[in-house]
């Protein structure tokens, strides 16, 4: 079965490289920028294009594409031949309804960087479509990559992405501010590391609520307003432990 892949970003880069060795024919790889698309072609020896006119005939088109490109990119493509995939957690199949119904989604529910190898065999697929027989198809490609595959529709993806977002856009940007600290003070960061392997690996095992711990629990004004003068000349940042400490404690709260 031959795919053509819209997109060259991170997302794309691993799922380009794992359907090929899961035995699918990588035709072309498109990407705004002929430099990226190019860079991913000869990874994946296939043929690239920056011009949406010249897209190769395949069966399968996945648009692994930042949310805010694929409505602009479908507008400018002539035909639809082949089943449409997209790859994102908060749009739904409707981004493809004015164009054609032979669509469907899927999403991997991951964190994807370029130069790090992941085991795709781990990570959850979700896939939607609007027909049970284009869904089998769907499903036949996500089960050659993953042993997780879930069928879920868009509203509850949605709820799902911002989940992801919470669980990991988020919690990273607070490993930058702790890295940003300890760099103030001459530290490295890697003296978190035991203390951040040490919380993941413990939700495994508790519930997020059960493996909550620190100061904000039971509002230690003693260690917390200890910390906020630490960061008396940062008020973004005294507002964001503020924030993050009274959301901890009602939280708590609400469960006792």
């Amino acid at each position: 079965m031959r795919i053509c892949l819209l997109g060259a970003g991170n997302v794309a880069v691993h799922l380009g490289k794992h359907l090929q060795a899961a035995g699918y024919t990588l035709v072309q790889v498109y990407s705004r920028t002929e430099s990226s698309a190019r860079s991913l072609a000869q990874a994946l020896g296939c043929a690239y294009t920056n011009d949406l006119l010249s897209l190769s005939v395949a069966d399968y088109y996945l648009c692994a594409l930042k949310d805010e490109a694929l409505p602009r990119v479908l507008k400018q493509i002539p035909s639809f031949p082949g089943l449409w995939l997209h790859t994102s957690g908060s749009l739904g199949l409707e981004v493809f309804e004015p164009y054609t119904r032979r669509c469907g989604v899927l999403y991997p529910l991951q964190t994807f960087s370029k130069q790090r190898e992941l085991n795709l065999k781990e990570v959850p697929f979700f896939i939607e479509s609007f027909s049970p027989e284009l869904l089998c198809d769907i499903r036949s490609m996500a089960e050659k990559l993953s042993e997780k595959v879930y069928e879920l529709d868009s509203a509850k993806r949605r709820y799902l992405h911002l989940a992801a977002v919470f669980a990991c856009n988020f919690s990273n940007h607070l490993y930058a501010l702790a890295a940003e600290i300890l760099h103030e003070q001459g530290l490295s960061f890697d003296l978190l590391l035991p203390l951040i392997d040490e919380t993941a690996g413990k939700v495994h095992e508790k519930s997020p609520k059960e493996a909550q711990t620190g100061p904000a629990l039971r509002m230690d004004r003693n260690i917390i307003d200890k910390h906020l003068a630490i960061l008396q000349s940062e008020p973004k940042r005294a507002e964001l432990y503020s924030l993050l400490s009274e959301s901890i404690f009602e939280h708590n709260k609400k469960y006792e």
